[in-house]
């Protein structure tokens, strides 16, 4: 049985691996989508992340379309009660921003597609610096007394603003960040490690890793020479113009052979083991791609692998 990890401060137990629902309504369709949260769930997952933004981009769809999958699996499944959703306020094209007034209206819609009474971990997916961090905390703090959200998170923000949130809530005694969403993985190491890894530790933040696995670079099916039919290639194929990247996957395949496990395993279990980390959030467009990702439950690495791959990265 995995063991769960507490996020930060809250009472929310989570599986060590949370399921990214950026696909959901994307690059998965309905039915898609059902057939891998089943499947995470059945591996013992319980930790699913989305946003009210989740999937504005794709040309005919408007933002929302992966909390309704979402919504409409757990109404079909009735297990609101075993999963952690995660959702996030600030990111969607028309409902942008954090002011009070649209923290409020977007927590309703997100809500509403989900299909629940309550958000598990409700993020800011973006902080908006027009909007004083007293005001985005005061406003999410009404929506735990109203018992809409259980707990705060934070995504792409500032140490400064991070800092600044945190002071607020316990002056005033309101609900307090209990986790950080940062862009970190063994190939982009910049945006997270140093003040604002720093600053996490010091308020007891659980980090939750987003593009884990690089889009798909660190799964290790991109090579130099070969050609990946996917709907990020682009974003993930820039790694193996680096050197970086090169010795990265060079690592990376050592210690994938040494333990008998897929490099997308390794890649996550180098994120499981690194400071304030609970879970790293990795998406899976198919049943097949979920139990590399689930693996990471299961993966140890030594203390010589870790160091040996985070040298590689540097």
């Amino acid at each position: 049985m995995t063991s769960l990890r507490t996020l930060g401060s809250s009472d929310l137990a989570v599986f060590p691996l949370a399921l990214g629902g950026n696909v959901f309504g994307w690059t998965a369709d309905e039915a898609q989508s059902f057939a891998v949260l089943d499947a995470y769930t059945a591996a013992g997952g319980n930790f699913i992340d989305t946003a009210d933004s989740y999937s504005a981009w794709v040309p005919g769809n408007k933002g929302g379309e992966s909390e309704t999958v979402i919504g409409k699996w757990l109404a079909a499944r009735g297990n609101r009660s075993e999963v952690v959703v995660a959702t996030k306020v600030g990111g969607h094209p028309v409902d942008k921003g954090l002011s009070p007034a649209n923290i409020k209206k977007v927590a309703e819609d997100s809500l509403r597609r989900l299909g629940t009474d309550h958000i598990d971990l409700y993020y800011t997916h973006f902080d908006d610096v027009t909007v004083p961090v007293e005001e985005i905390i005061t406003a999410l703090d009404e929506l735990v007394k109203a018992g809409k959200v259980r707990a705060i998170a934070a995504s792409n923000i500032s140490p400064e603003r991070l800092d600044a949130s945190i002071a607020f809530s316990e002056r005033e005694g309101l609900a307090r960040y209990v986790a950080l969403q940062p862009h970190y993985n063994l190939v982009s190491r910049d945006t997270y490690e140093g003040e604002l890894q720093d600053t996490a530790a010091r308020h007891q933040l659980a980090s939750v890793p987003y593009f884990a696995l690089a889009s798909g670079f660190l799964t290790g099916k991109y090579r130099p020479g070969t050609a990946v039919e996917s709907a990020r290639a682009e974003g993930a194929g820039k790694h193996l113009q680096s050197e970086r990247g090169l010795k990265v996957l060079d690592a990376l395949d050592k210690v994938a052979a040494a333990h008998d496990a897929e490099v997308a395993t390794v890649a996550l279990a180098w994120l499981a083991a690194q400071p304030t980390v609970a879970a790293p959030i990795a998406s899976a467009r198919t049943v097949e791609q979920l139990p590399a990702l689930t693996a990471v439950a299961e993966l140890k690495l030594t203390e010589d692998e870790v160091a040996a791959l985070t040298a590689a990265s540097a």
